[in-house]
């Protein structure tokens, strides 16, 4: 009897075994390996962008080289007639834009001309768009941005800033974006006395720089 009773045990086992497998064969996997895929947390859906990270985003579709002559604002006679040349340039695995101006046709001397460089970047938790000025009086002035409605135009205003005052600061900077070839600026500057200079220009594109 014991005999019977292994041999059936034996039998038992192996039908088990041959419906276990041909279970897992119909399916395409393990039944264990199908459990443990159901207990993997699903996958959390990407957090929505931000206004910040849009309006950063089209802002970086102005990288590239643009022209404009330039109105100031009151008026400075040995301004009359300048043209300004703007390169914008994507850095540091996207996460920065660097603007730089200096007189069309004037080479890069930083002992006779200016060439001032702004860095345009996302703050903390990409919920603004900051600026740092490396102005040529010396500071480094520090600004935050207000968008429009529409996310065309970037206000940036003054919070604080580091160096020396001595010669004045930049104080405002206000980007309009109408198209891939075409935005305006204006920048504001505050001379010593807090008299106020408005240096605004319209830009056209005259070098892309391709952007992935």
């Amino acid at each position: 009897m014991k005999s019977i009773s292994l041999l059936l045990s034996v039998a038992v086992l192996s039908l088990a075994t041959a419906a276990a497998q041909s279970e897992e064969h119909k399916h395409g996997q393990p039944a264990e390996a199908a459990k443990a895929q159901s207990e993997q947390p699903a996958k959390a859906a990407p957090a929505p962008k931000t206004e910040a990270q849009k309006t950063f985003e089209a802002m970086r579709v102005l990288a590239g080289e643009w022209e404009a002559p330039v109105t100031v604002t009151p008026d400075i006679p040995q301004m009359r007639g300048a043209k300004l040349h703007v390169t914008m340039r994507v850095l540091s695995r996207g996460n920065t834009i660097a603007h730089e101006f200096q007189e069309v046709d004037k080479p890069l001397d930083f002992t006779k001309y200016d060439h001032p460089l702004t860095m345009i970047y996302l703050g903390e938790g990409k919920q603004d768009i900051e600026l740092v000025h490396y102005c040529d009086a010396g500071n480094r002035p520090h600004m935050k941005a207000t968008i429009s409605p529409d996310g065309k135009t970037i206000a940036f205003d003054f919070v604080d800033i580091t160096g020396p005052t001595k010669f004045g600061h930049m104080k405002r900077a206000v980007f309009t974006l109408i198209d891939d070839n075409h935005h305006k600026e204006e920048w504001t500057f505050v001379m010593p006395g807090d008299k106020q200079i408005v240096a605004a220009f319209d830009a056209t594109r005259v070098q892309t720089v391709a952007q992935k």
